[in-house]
C-alpha cells in the first residue's frame, strides 16, 4: 500500500509539471475563412442556415428595398425586388435575421449587416 502511494504522487508530480511545461506556449487561434462559431445554425423557425463556401464575401449587389417586421411573427425583407424571411437565400448570401431598419445576412460563417436606406419623402 506505501509503494502505491508513492507511485501515485510521483505520477501526479511528473503530470502536473509536464501540463505547466506545455502550458507556458502560447496558442493563437486564426479564425480567418472559419465560420463564427458563435452563430447557430439552425434558425428560430428551425431552418438550417446554409455554410456552403462561396467565392464573393462583399456586400456590393444587396439593396434592402423595405422590410416588413413583426416583433412577435415572421418578418420579411424586400432584397433587389425579392421577398426573402430568414433562412431564405437573396443571391449568394442567406437572410439570418430581419430587425427594423437592418437585415443580417451570413455567407461562408460571416454575418454582416445592410441597413435599410430611408429616402427622404418629396
Amino acid at each position: 500500500m506505501f509503494l502505491n502511494k508513492k507511485f501515485l504522487i510521483t505520477l501526479f508530480l511528473l503530470f502536473s509539471g509536464l501540463t505547466l511545461a506545455f502550458a507556458q506556449g502560447e496558442f493563437v487561434y486564426d479564425a480567418k475563412g472559419k465560420r463564427n462559431p458563435f452563430i447557430p445554425l439552425v434558425t428560430p423557425e428551425g431552418r438550417l442556415i446554409k455554410l456552403d463556401k462561396l467565392e464573393a464575401t462583399s456586400t456590393d449587389g444587396l439593396s434592402i428595398e423595405g422590410i416588413i417586421y413583426d416583433k412577435q411573427g415572421r418578418s420579411f425583407a424586400i432584397v433587389n425586388t425579392d421577398v426573402v424571411g430568414v433562412g431564405d437565400m437573396a443571391g449568394e448570401y442567406q437572410v439570418l435575421k430581419i430587425y427594423e431598419n437592418k437585415v443580417v445576412f451570413i455567407k461562408d460563417g460571416e454575418p454582416f449587416e445592410v441597413d435599410l436606406v430611408k429616402e427622404d419623402a418629396q
